[in-house]
Order: C-alpha cells, then sequence, then structure tokens
C-alpha cells in the first residue's frame, strides 16, 4: 500500500471516530451536571444540520439526562463550602438557568452564610488579624469569595473578640 493511498483510508476511519452530537452530549454529561444553555453552548459548533442540536437537547432532557434541579444541587454542593450566596448566585446565573430557580437556591444558602465564612475564615486564617492593614486583607478574602459586607464584618470582627 502506497503512502498516498494509505492518507484517505487515515482520514475515513478518523472521520467514523468522531463522536456523535448525542455522544458528545452524554460524554459532557458524565462528567458532570450541565444545563441545557452550557450544553447548546459547548455543542454549537459541532451542529451538522440547523435543529439538530434542538432535537438532541429535547430529548435529552425529556429523559432525564438534563435537569435543572440537579444542577443547582450540584453546584450547591461543590462551592457551597468555600464560596458565599452571592457567588454562588452568579455562576448559576451563567449556567442559564431559570432565574426563580435560583432565587430559591440562594435563599437557602443565606441561612447558613454567617457559618459558612466563619468556617473558611477559620480553615485560612486561625487567628484575629493584628492590624488594620491584615484585617483588610481577611475581609477582601470573604468578600471576593461571595461573602455579604455585613457578614464579613461580622466574621472578622468576632474573630477579633474571640481572640
Amino acid at each position: 500500500m502506497s503512502q498516498a493511498s494509505a492518507q484517505p483510508a487515515r482520514l475515513a476511519g478518523a472521520a467514523a471516530r468522531t463522536p456523535s452530537l448525542k455522544g458528545r452530549a452524554l460524554r459532557l454529561l458524565a462528567q458532570r451536571e450541565h444545563s441545557r444553555a452550557e450544553l447548546q453552548a459547548k455543542l454549537a459548533a459541532h451542529e451538522t444540520q440547523p435543529g439538530q442540536l434542538q432535537a438532541i437537547l429535547d430529548e435529552l432532557q425529556a429523559k432525564g439526562f438534563i435537569n435543572e434541579e440537579r444542577v443547582i444541587e450540584s453546584v450547591i454542593h461543590r462551592r457551597a463550602e468555600r464560596m458565599g450566596s452571592a457567588r454562588i448566585a452568579h455562576e448559576l446565573r451563567s449556567k442559564g438557568l431559570a432565574p426563580d430557580a435560583v432565587a430559591q437556591a440562594v435563599g437557602q444558602l443565606q441561612g447558613s452564610e454567617l457559618e459558612r465564612a466563619r468556617a473558611l475564615w477559620s480553615r485560612k486564617f486561625g487567628q484575629p488579624a493584628s492590624q488594620p492593614r491584615e484585617q483588610a486583607r481577611q475581609m477582601r478574602f470573604l468578600l471576593s469569595r461571595g461573602f455579604g459586607a455585613e457578614v464579613v464584618r461580622r466574621v472578622v470582627t468576632q474573630g477579633e473578640q474571640d481572640g
């Protein structure tokens, strides 16, 4: 077999191994929960016929492979220990989830925000700041993680009172 005839055969084999759009979607869903909007954005470049992606996503949603509530639970489970409600809400909104579902999930998280912020502060710093500059650093850290300003103030100043 000559090298010239081997090249097209190799390319044909590679085309046959290219995963289908549905296969790509299932592979993404096997890695972690994805919202419909996320799958749409990731798979749009691989769509060969107009409407093909929508039909596949409809089928996957009808079969329960795409589920908004599972996406929300997954994000909360992965992020709640290290992130505040504002940051988690931002991530959920960026996934294209329904605003009322995001608001409900964030409402449930806000009840434990102070405890979660205290636990994170304790793991990261362990002791109250001795100087205003260090206190500001601790506050910036918690604020950047999406905790509210009042919660951050209470956590950092409570650390001073405890210490």
